[in-house]
């Protein structure tokens, strides 16, 4: 797509953008490339393209909630410092509480 200087003129003017004549005869080179770009990205065929928000894959990591055996009681609490019934003791952090 051909731009010309009056038209980065014009777009810095909309923009409210002071640009110098160097600044301008850079961005009617620089602008002009970034339109041929979108140009050809415009031609490509991306009818069987599915719509994404980003291009990242992302899958769920969380697992079906299914009920599975566990382990027991027993092995559970066989590491623990203190158990009483199948239970952990933990020392008490209220006042006036026991233990």
């Amino acid at each position: 797509m051909n731009l010309s200087i009056e038209d980065v003129y014009h777009v810095a003017n909309l923009a409210r953008i002071a640009i110098s004549k160097d600044e301008a005869q850079a961005l009617v080179h620089d602008l002009g490339r970034i339109l041929e770009h979108a140009e050809m990205l415009q031609s490509l065929d991306v009818s069987g393209v599915k719509e994404t928000s980003h291009i990242g894959v992302f899958e769920s990591v969380t697992r079906a909630d299914e009920i599975r055996p566990s382990l027991g009681t027993e092995r559970v609490v066989a590491n623990a410092p203190d158990e009483e019934d199948g239970q952990f003791r933990v020392p008490a952090v209220l006042e006036g509480a026991s233990s």
